[in-house]
């Protein structure tokens, strides 16, 4: 069996949070669900609950700040706004960017895209148009709400 027909679909995405239990609070608010929490002393990891979202059959683990894991870059320092690497964001399908968003920054997100846009994004073949809004979650992770669309 090779790779490509090896991998079968994926599974979550996780992000080490700064405060673990408010970082819980803001998922919780936007759909997801606890359903399994550990600990792991070899990696200094206190608290990591792995979340999951009915609605649209994701996992989202949330590690403590503490964790001595594989991560990419270096770790965020408290003034940081943001720290780039290879994770650009996490995206979600919504049926309305704008007030994605808007609940969102109700629940501790801030401000990224300032409203919603509107792109074309166009190959040589056709022009498939997106529209979409985007908050930086409680951690500096980057959360894009994009309205349905058909890539194909």
């Amino acid at each position: 069996m090779d790779l490509k027909s090896n991998i079968i679909g994926v599974h979550h995405v996780s992000i080490k949070a700064i405060d673990v239990d408010s970082t819980l609070d803001f998922y919780k608010n936007l759909g997801f669900e606890p359903v399994h929490q550990w600990s792991l002393p070899d990696f200094n990891l206190e608290k990591c609950v792995m979340l999951h979202h009915k609605g649209i059959n994701f996992y989202l683990e949330i590690c403590d700040n503490n964790a001595d894991m594989p991560t990419q870059g270096r770790k965020r320092k408290p003034d940081d706004e943001y720290i780039e690497n290879a994770l650009l964001h996490l995206c979600f399908v919504v049926n309305d960017a704008d007030t994605a968003r808007k609940q969102a920054l109700v629940y501790g997100a801030k401000d990224l895209s300032k409203g919603v846009s509107e792109l074309d994004l166009s190959d040589e073949t056709k022009i498939v148009r997106v529209k979409n809004s985007l908050v930086y979650g409680l951690n500096g992770e980057v959360i894009e709400f994009l309205e349905k669309v058909d890539f194909n």
